[in-house]
Parts: C-alpha cells; sequence; structure tokens
C-alpha cells in the first residue's frame, strides 16, 4: 500500500509539472467591469486568480525613473524624452497613478504564490538598455524579489545582459526568429514566441524541451491554439483571458 501511495505521488507530481501554466498579459484587466492593462488592480487581479504569473512592461523615463507602460508614449507623451514629473500628472484610464516599477513591485510582493514576468522593453540604444538591466536588477535584489521574477525580452542585449549581470535568473527571448539551439548558444534560459512562430516551426517546441529550455507562447487568446500548443507540451501561455483558460 506504502508503495502505491508513493508511486500515485509521484506521478501526480510529474502529471502537474507537465500541465501547460498560464501567465495574464500584462495582469488580467479584461474583468468585468474591466480595468486598464499594467495597473495594479490588473496585478491584483491576476493575483486573485491563483495562476502562474503576470507579465508586465518596463520602460524608463528621460530622467532615469523605471515606470510600467506598454506602448512608447504616456498620453502624449514620449517615455524615454519625459521626465517622471510630467509624466506622473497623467493618471491610468482607470483613475490609478502612473506606476512606477517600484509601485508594481511593491503590489506584487504581497502574493509571494503569483510569479512577476518582466518584460524590459527595448530602449533607443545598447547603453540606455543596459542601464535599464542594471536598474531593474538592483531594484528587485533590494526588495528580495530574485526568487519570484522571471524576464523576458524583445532585445537580445538586454537579455544577454540580464544573464551577464545575474546568471542565476530565468530569461527569455521574445522576437521569434532566433531558433531552440540559437537560444542555446546564447546562454539564454527559452523561447517566448508569438504563437505563429511555433505555427511556422512545428518541431520548435519539442526541440526546446530537449534541449531543456523554457517554452512560452504569446498572446493566446483562442482556446483551439491553446489546445494546440497543450498537445505539443508548451510549459506556458501568455494569455489576456487567464480566467477562461484557466
Amino acid at each position: 500500500m506504502k508503495k502505491f501511495i508513493l508511486g500515485f505521488a509521484v506521478l501526480t507530481t510529474v502529471f502537474m509539472s507537465a500541465q501547460t501554466r498560464i501567465i495574464a498579459h500584462r495582469g488580467y484587466f479584461q474583468t468585468n467591469p474591466p480595468t486598464t492593462e499594467n495597473s495594479i488592480k490588473a496585478l491584483q487581479n491576476a493575483q486573485g486568480l491563483k495562476i502562474y504569473g503576470s507579465e508586465f512592461d518596463v520602460r524608463m523615463s528621460k530622467d532615469g525613473i523605471l515606470v510600467i507602460n506598454h506602448d512608447e508614449h504616456h498620453g502624449k507623451m514620449e517615455i524615454s524624452e519625459t521626465d517622471f514629473k510630467e509624466l506622473s500628472k497623467v493618471k491610468l484610464s482607470n483613475g490609478e497613478k502612473y506606476p512606477t516599477l517600484k509601485d508594481y513591485l511593491r503590489a506584487g510582493k504581497l502574493d509571494g504564490s503569483l510569479k512577476l514576468i518582466v518584460e524590459i522593453k527595448p530602449a533607443k540604444t545598447p547603453e540606455l538598455e543596459n542601464e535599464m538591466v542594471e536598474k531593474t536588477i538592483r531594484m528587485i535584489r533590494e526588495m528580495k524579489l530574485e526568487h519570484q521574477c522571471e524576464y523576458i525580452s524583445f532585445s537580445l542585449n538586454i537579455c544577454r545582459q540580464i544573464k551577464k549581470l545575474a546568471p542565476e535568473f530565468k530569461v527569455q527571448y521574445l522576437n521569434g526568429e532566433l531558433s531552440p539551439q540559437q537560444i542555446k548558444e546564447h546562454g539564454l534560459d527559452g523561447l517566448d514566441y508569438h504563437y505563429s512562430v511555433f505555427q511556422k516551426n512545428p518541431t520548435w517546441i519539442s526541440e526546446a524541451k530537449a534541449l531543456g529550455l523554457i517554452t512560452n507562447s504569446w498572446t493566446v487568446n483562442e482556446l483551439i491554439i491553446f489546445e494546440d500548443l497543450k498537445e505539443q507540451g508548451i510549459d506556458f501561455v501568455t494569455t489576456n483571458i487567464p480566467d477562461k483558460l484557466k
């Protein structure tokens, strides 16, 4: 009987670890009523779902403040060309104050079970990208959030810079043009590609898994695509409808 229970526990663990896990894209904002993507409220909504993680976007103001924003502009202001004092005058559409990275991390730390998927956006120069990476890593370490955060970027330079400064951090590349073997050669931990990339390269998920790489796909908002990726054994999907895919 003891052997049966032990065997069942092992099989359960393997089964659970093999399941495709859910990441909320820019938080869980498509609620009823909806809220604003990349807002603290969207993060709190994701915390309430008890899913794997919540993704958010990091940019840097002209005066070097790290902020949470997907697009290059906040209101009519270009973030990289505007000081934070001016950016903060414009609230989010849900009425929240404009969030800094520190604001977001403080809110994320309240639920240690939800991974914080940090997307550092490309900047105009490698020097600015390196500054963003250094400041982001320093803040996360100061707040003792190393084990709760994982990292993604469309910039190969940013990905490689994170691994240079923090080799133990999990880093995945977003852009889609590198094969699993190339990702491995760059010393990264995985590939996080738009689902169309995996449709065009149907062997990449299995190749990545054979190389010990993490596999993720964005932005998966259709059940049929989700089911196809699950059948291929993908580790994660990032979605605007985490409640439905869960």
